[in-house]
């Protein structure tokens, strides 16, 4: 008997924010939407907050938007994040995604 497994959006949304978390450099993921900002302001973060997953075709992409600490490399920590989130996803759920876009919505202090 074969059976097969199915990874939700939310799943996967939530196991890239965990992943971009971990790169140095990343403070902190920005809301990606209206309704993420009013739940952050309201006390309900969640880990997938500043994952957008879109499906392309039968396929699916994400969109990061992340806040990055002042003084550090840009393109280098976009670059991280998309080779650690190609490098999670394949070994942790089996799937690739057609595109990774990181957007760095802000800089800040740490």
């Amino acid at each position: 008997m074969t059976g097969s497994i199915q990874i939700t959006e939310a799943a996967l949304a939530s196991l890239i924010g965990l992943t971009a978390h971990e790169i140095p450099g990343v403070v902190g993921m920005a809301p990606a939407n209206l309704k993420e900002g009013i739940s952050r302001v309201l006390g309900r973060a969640n880990v997938s907050d500043g994952v957008v997953i879109s499906r392309e075709g039968t396929r699916f992409a994400a969109d990061l938007y992340v806040v990055v600490a002042y003084g550090v490399s840009i393109p280098t920590v976009a670059r991280n994040i998309v080779e650690r989130v190609e490098h999670t996803l394949k070994t942790q759920a089996g799937t690739e995604l057609t595109a990774i876009r990181v957007h760095a919505v802000g800089v800040q202090r740490v």
